[in-house]
């Protein structure tokens, strides 16, 4: 994990080892270590998913490049926003420098929402989006004469754990998941503490009696932003509105655990207590010796795995983006070629697969790869 700001920059004399983004949760905010591939089960091809035929662009397709013709392309290309998004694009931008050495690359990710205030303001060619553009952003980028085109590049899963001891709990609703550990939970050090705030929030879950002890990612993570904006927003901003926090706590996690910027320190946490919580990236967690929480956001219980990550069944996972300035495209080769690479299986399997995230089904890419080829711009 990194904090945002850091700039990480590829040139022909600067160039980062590809195990430094190698980690699940890392992979969500620029971790080192090493993370285990997600794992091989297949999914089915509705929504976004896994499995299937890669899908690439092939030459001549929306002015796609050939490979020598990338070999003597040079220029610049800047990418700035999700944090989340930011490991993925870092690690193309590395294995695209192996085909294209003229051109610099530079990957920032100070988070999604000032991403797009960059790319709206002319300031990026590329901004990483763990979501969907909002209407303000968009409107933003039309005020300023910049289209846009929205491609799908992966999917985060996020694991939520317990010692493999913890026979007590097996599934948790977002109620539950808030009363453990949002803004509201300060100074809990029991499972049953949280059981007060879980029923006024509607959950019938029962709570053991039993020590919590809690490590997690910190604030300076995506994958702490993940989980807050997945999980613990909506009830929030919901118990703002009723008075029973402020605005600002919302959006935030109770401060009072013990927070790391190591998987390794966190998955570690967890399997050394017996009443331990905590959450990482799902593809680091699926290998480790913790028990993985089922979670039910409003449909029943639901076990993390790459299918239903891939599904979207599974609720504490997201879509994530890149999206391209439609202009500069056309214009400028350093960009379309670096997109072009992006788009085929390099970037779209094995740089997603590398960070530990879960690729898109053959047909997810395909449509992704279309929206490329045809230059599909939003806005």
């Amino acid at each position: 994990m990194r904090r945002a700001g850091q700039v990480w920059q590829w040139s022909g004399a600067v160039i980062c080892a590809a195990a430094l983004f190698a980690a699940a949760c890392g992979g969500a905010d620029g971790a080192t270590g090493s993370a285990p591939a997600p794992g091989g089960a297949s999914g089915d091809d509705k929504g976004f998913g896994i499995g299937g035929d890669p899908a690439a662009p092939g030459a001549g397709q929306g002015g796609s490049l050939a490979q020598r013709e990338l070999e003597a392309i040079s220029g610049t290309v800047t990418i700035s926003g999700s944090s989340t998004v930011e490991p993925i694009s870092v690690r193309v931008a590395e294995l695209f420098r192996d085909v294209a050495p003229g051109v610099d690359v530079t990957v920032d990710g100070p988070g999604t929402g000032d991403g797009f205030k960059l790319f709206c303001a002319g300031e990026t060619d590329i901004s990483n989006a763990s979501r969907p553009i909002k209407s303000p952003e968009a409107e933003d980028c039309a005020a300023a004469g910049i289209g846009w085109i929205e491609l799908r590049v992966g999917i985060d899963g996020i694991a939520v754990m317990t010692n493999r001891g913890n026979d007590a709990v097996d599934c948790l609703s977002f109620e539950d998941l808030y009363a453990l550990v949002g803004p509201e939970s300060v100074g809990y050090t029991n499972w049953s503490d949280a059981a007060r705030l879980a029923a006024e929030l509607g959950s019938t879950t029962s709570f053991p009696d039993l020590e919590l002890d809690i490590t997690a990612p910190g604030a300076e993570s995506g994958t702490y932003d993940s989980f807050v904006e997945i999980v613990l927003e909506g009830i929030g901003d919901h118990r703002a509105e009723e008075g029973a926090i402020s605005g600002d706590e919302a959006a935030t996690t109770r401060p009072d655990y013990v927070s790391a910027a190591d998987d390794s320190i966190i998955v570690g946490g967890i399997e050394g207590a017996a009443g331990s919580f905590g959450w990482v990236g799902f593809a680091y967690a699926v290998n480790a010796g913790v028990k993985l929480l089922d979670i039910d956001g409003g449909d029943g219980c639901v076990a993390a795995t790459p299918a239903t990550i891939a599904s979207g069944e599974y609720p504490v996972s997201r879509a994530l983006y890149i999206y391209v300035n439609a202009e500069r495209a056309a214009a400028g080769e350093a960009l379309t070629g670096f997109v072009d690479f992006y788009m085929g299986e390099t970037g779209l399997v094995q740089a997603v697969s590398d960070v530990g995230y879960v690729t898109l089904t053959g047909d997810a890419r395909a449509e992704t790869v279309a929206d490329w080829s045809a230059r599909v711009i939003g806005g």
